[in-house]
C-alpha cells in the first residue's frame, strides 16, 4: 500500500469521503497498470552493452570461539520492558489493549441472528467501569473522560450483546472504549454504521467484526510535511483521542471453507452528515493494516474472499438517537433511509 493511499485516508473527512474513495480506487488501478508502464519505459539492453554483473555480497566470517564481552539481554533480570499487549478474552468481546494510548488496539466480536434476537439484558443495569486486569498506571480511568468533551465510545456496541447481562456489562469496560466525538458521530453516523453491521446477519449466518482506533498523519499547511497529531485527555493527560476509527467485517456464508465477504472502512473521528454514503469510507483492508501495524486476514486465502459491498448494498438506515436508547432491547422505528441493505447482484 502506497504512502499516497494512507495520506488520502488520513485526509478523509465527512466532507471529502466520496473523493477519498475515488482517489483510493484510482491509486489501486494505477498500481495494476504500473507493470505495463515499467516495461514501456525501461531501457532495453543490447548485446553490445550488456549490464555489468552485480557481485555477490561477501559472507561475514563467524568465529565459533568468539566470546562476547557483553550481555545485552542481562537487563531482563530486572524485568522485560515490553511492549505488552493486554489480551482480554471475554464472553462478548476479545481485545488487545495499548498501554501507551490507553485505548484498545482492536476489539473483536461475533454476531448472529440468534445472538441479536435474544433480549436477556438491559442497558440501564450496565455501568462504565475501569478494567482492573490492566495495571493501574496504564489503564484508562473514568475521571479521564470527565468534562473532556468526548463520549466513552464503544468499540463493540452494547446492543450487540443483549443475549446476556454479563455479556452486555463487559462491553462497558473502558478497554472497550475510545474517546469519540459525540453529536454527529458516536450518537449518529457511527451508531448507524453499527446498525448496518447488525443488519448483515439478515444475509449471512455469521458476522465477525474487528473495530479499533487509528492515528493518521495530516499534511501541515505551513510547510507541507506530514505529521501525526492528536489530543490527549485526562488529568494528567493519559488517554489519546484517535483521529479515525476502522471496522474490518468478515461476513461468512456458514460453510466450512466457504466464502467470506470482506469489508473495510475508515471513518474520521468527527461529525459526519448522515446523508454521506457509507461507501465513501470503504478502503482496502491492506490500508488499515499498514496504518495500524496489524494484520486481519493473513490466513484468509484470496480465492475465498468476496468484496462485501459487491455482495450487499452498503448503506445506512438512519435512526434517532433517543429512539435507539429507549428501544435498545427491541427494534427502534426507522426515521430516514439511505437505502436498504440488500443483494446488489
Amino acid at each position: 500500500m502506497s504512502k499516497t493511499t494512507l495520506a488520502i485516508i488520513a485526509g478523509a473527512s465527512a466532507a471529502a469521503g466520496s473523493a477519498a474513495t475515488a482517489a483510493i480506487l484510482a491509486s489501486r488501478s494505477q498500481r495494476k497498470e504500473s507493470p505495463t508502464a515499467t516495461l514501456s519505459t525501461d531501457p532495453v539492453p543490447t548485446p553490445a552493452s550488456p549490464p555489468s554483473p552485480v557481485p555477490a555480497p561477501l559472507p561475514i566470517p563467524l568465529r565459533k570461539d568468539l566470546s562476547p564481552p557483553v550481555n545485552p539481554t542481562g537487563v531482563f533480570q530486572y524485568g522485560f520492558p515490553g511492549p505488552i499487549n493486554d489480551l482480554r478474552p471475554n464472553i462478548s468481546t476479545t481485545s488487545a489493549f495499548d498501554r501507551r494510548t490507553r485505548n484498545p488496539y482492536w476489539v473483536a466480536e461475533h454476531i448472529t441472528q440468534a445472538s441479536l434476537c435474544a433480549n436477556n439484558a438491559d442497558r440501564r443495569h450496565s455501568y462504565f467501569v475501569e478494567d482492573e486486569t490492566v495495571p493501574e498506571k496504564f489503564r484508562a480511568k473514568l475521571h479521564d473522560y470527565f468534562r473532556s468533551g468526548y463520549d466513552r465510545g464503544h468499540q463493540v456496541p452494547a446492543a450487540d450483546a443483549k443475549w446476556s447481562q454479563d455479556a452486555m456489562d463487559q462491553t462497558f469496560l473502558l478497554t472497550n472504549m475510545c474517546p469519540q466525538v459525540g453529536e454527529g458521530f458516536n450518537r449518529d453516523y457511527w451508531a448507524h454504521f453499527e446498525d448496518f453491521c447488525r443488519r448483515l446477519t439478515n444475509h449471512y449466518p455469521s458476522v465477525r467484526i474487528i473495530t479499533g482506533p487509528l492515528y493518521l498523519p495530516r499534511r501541515d499547511a505551513r510547510d507541507g510535511k506530514w505529521r501525526v497529531s492528536y489530543e490527549v485527555i485526562g488529568n494528567p493527560p493519559n488517554v489519546a483521542v484517535p483521529t479515525h476509527f476502522y471496522k474490518v467485517i468478515f461476513a461468512e456464508d456458514g460453510k466450512t471453507g466457504g466464502d467470506v465477504s470482506l469489508g473495510a472502512f475508515v471513518l474520521p473521528n468527527a461529525k459526519i452528515d448522515n446523508e454521506k454514503p457509507l461507501t465513501s469510507f470503504e478502503v482496502p483492508v491492506e490500508a488499515i493494516e499498514r496504518a495500524s501495524g496489524l494484520e486481519f486476514a493473513s490466513k484468509l486465502p484470496m480465492q475465498r474472499r468476496k468484496k462485501l459491498c459487491e455482495q450487499v448494498t452498503c448503506s445506512l438506515l438512519v435512526r434517532d438517537y433517543a429512539d435507539r436508547q429507549r428501544n435498545l432491547a427491541g427494534s427502534a422505528p426507522p426515521r430516514r433511509v439511505q437505502s436498504p441493505v440488500g443483494s446488489s447482484r
